[in-house]
C-alpha cells in the first residue's frame, strides 16, 4: 500500500485540531444529559470536519511529489538501492509516465540539480 505521508500528516493533526474542538462544544452543552450532548458534539464534528477530511484526501495541492521504492536499479549509474523520482511540481508532471526512472540519492541529486537549470520548481 501506497502511502502519502503529507496527507496522513494533516490528517493527524487534523484528528488532533477536533478533539479541543468538540470538548469546547461539550463544554458549552454541560447542562445537558452527558448523551445528547455527545451527539450533538458528534454532529457539530461531522459538519466541520466532513470538508476539512475532503480537501486532505481529494485536493490535488497535496498529490505526491516524489516517488520511492526500495531494490530498484538507478537508471543512471546501476547501484541497486532505494530509488527517487520527481513526480509532479507546478511545472513539471511525470504521474502518467509509462517508464518511470528511478535513481539512487547520489544521482537523484544530480538529476534535481540539472532539473532546477530547466526552469523546472522543485
Amino acid at each position: 500500500m501506497d502511502v502519502n505521508f503529507k496527507r496522513y500528516g494533516l490528517y493527524l493533526v487534523r484528528w488532533q485540531l477536533s478533539t479541543p474542538i468538540l470538548a469546547g462544544v461539550l463544554i458549552v452543552l454541560s447542562t445537558m444529559d452527558a448523551l445528547m450532548a455527545t451527539i450533538i458534539a458528534n454532529l457539530i464534528g461531522g459538519l466541520i470536519f466532513f470538508w476539512v477530511d475532503r480537501f486532505i484526501f481529494t485536493s490535488k495541492v497535496l498529490d505526491a511529489q516524489w516517488e520511492v521504492k526500495d531494490n530498484i536499479a538507478c537508471v543512471d549509474c546501476g547501484k541497486v538501492c532505494r530509488g527517487y523520482r520527481l513526480v509532479k511540481t507546478p511545472n513539471y508532471d511525470k504521474t502518467d509516465d509509462k517508464e518511470p526512472e528511478f535513481r539512487c540519492e547520489e544521482c537523484s541529486r544530480k538529476k534535481s540539480e540539472e532539473l532546477r537549470k530547466r526552469g523546472v520548481k522543485l
